[in-house]
C-alpha cells in the first residue's frame, strides 16, 4: 500500500521484509517525558493518565467535565496516538478549587488510568516536553533477519528523523491544502486548520530536503554553512570551514547535521548548507 512517504529516500535502500505493526494498542506504547519537575503548589492541577485506544482531546474534554471546568482549561504538551498506549500529563486549570477526585472519571473511561497528580504554578504548553520514549512490537515479520541486520545498522549510523505521514493529514491533505493556500488558491480563516496546514508545510520541506540529502550523500557529511547540533551544546553551531575534527565530530554521532524548519525567521545555514536547501523549495514552488 503506498502513503505519502513513499516518495522520499531511504537510507538503507527500500526494506523487503513485511510485517504488521499496531495490530493491537499495546503493539505501539508512548511515554511522554516532560524534563522538569512540578512546583507543588499553584493554580494548575497536573494530571497524568495511561490511556488505551483513546484521543488525547477526547480525553481533555472528558476531563474538563470531570473537573468542573471548560475544556479550554485543560492543556497537555503534545497530543499523543489514539491506536497506542500512551502517557501523558495534562494541566487542568483550578485556581482557588481543591483538587477534584477522579475515581468516578477513571471508572466512567475504562480506557484511561489516572498514574499520578501534582501542583504547579504554570499550565502546560505544546511542546513543553523533553521528547517521548516508544516501545513497538512488530509482529509476524517473514524476514526477521533482515530487521536485526537493520537495526544494527541504526544503532551505528541512526536513521534520518523523518516527520511521519501523520503530520500530514490522510493521503497528504493537509500539504495539499497548504500547497493551495500559499498559491492563493483559497483562504484559511480557521485558526487551528492554520496550524495544521503550516506544520504540515514545514515538517513536508524538512522531509524534502532530508531525502535530498540521502539521494545525494551528504546526510552524514559535513557541507559548508551547515548547521550543527549536539546535546551536550544545545545552542548549535554554524559550519564556516568543514574540518576534519568537525566531520569526525559527526561520524561519531557528537554532531548532528540539521534540515530547516522553514518560516518566518531566516535560515540558520548559509554558503553551500543554504544553496542546498533554497534550491529544494524552488523546486517545491513549481509543484
Amino acid at each position: 500500500m503506498s502513503t505519502v512517504m513513499d516518495s522520499f529516500s531511504w537510507l538503507y535502500g527500500k526494506p523487503s521484509c513485511q510485517g504488521r505493526i499496531k495490530v493491537e494498542p499495546e503493539d505501539f506504547v508512548v511515554k511522554e517525558n516532560l524534563g522538569f519537575a512540578f512546583a507543588g503548589t499553584g493554580e494548575h492541577f497536573m494530571v497524568k493518565i495511561r490511556k488505551t485506544g483513546e484521543n488525547t482531546k477526547y480525553v481533555v474534554n472528558e476531563l474538563a467535565k470531570a473537573c468542573g471546568v471548560k475544556s479550554r482549561d485543560v492543556s497537555w504538551a503534545g497530543l499523543k496516538d489514539r491506536h497506542a498506549v500512551t502517557e501523558q500529563w495534562l494541566s487542568v486549570h483550578l485556581p482557588g478549587k481543591a483538587d477534584p477526585e477522579l475515581s468516578a472519571f477513571e471508572a466512567e473511561h475504562p480506557g484511561v488510568e489516572v498514574l499520578e497528580t501534582a501542583r504547579h504554578d504554570k499550565k502546560l504548553r505544546p511542546g513543553d516536553l523533553v521528547g517521548n520514549a516508544f516501545q513497538l512490537r512488530l509482529r509476524d515479520l517473514d524476514q526477521p533477519e533482515e530487521v536485526i541486520a537493520r537495526l544494527a545498522q541504526i544503532r551505528e549510523h541512526g536513521v534520518p528523523n523523518y516527520f511521519g505521514e501523520q503530520r500530514f493529514g490522510h493521503n497528504g491533505n493537509n500539504v495539499t491544502k497548504a500547497r493551495a493556500w500559499g498559491n492563493d488558491e483559497f483562504r484559511v480563516r480557521d485558526k487551528s486548520k492554520r496550524s495544521f496546514y503550516l506544520s504540515a508545510a514545514r515538517s513536508w520541506m524538512f522531509n524534502q530536503v532530508l531525502s535530498a540529502r540521502i539521494e545525494n550523500n551528504t546526510v552524514r557529511s559535513v557541507m559548508a554553512g551547515d548547521w550543527l547540533e549536539s546535546e551536550a551544546d544545545p545552542r548549535g553551531m554554524l559550519v564556516a570551514t568543514v574540518t576534519d575534527s568537525i566531520q569526525q565530530d559527526v561520524d561519531a554521532g557528537r554532531l548532528s547535521i540539521t534540515a530547516p524548519m522553514m518560516g518566518d525567521n531566516a535560515l540558520p545555514t548559509t554558503a553551500d548548507a543554504q544553496a542546498f536547501e533554497m534550491a529544494i523549495v524552488e523546486q517545491e514552488r513549481h509543484c
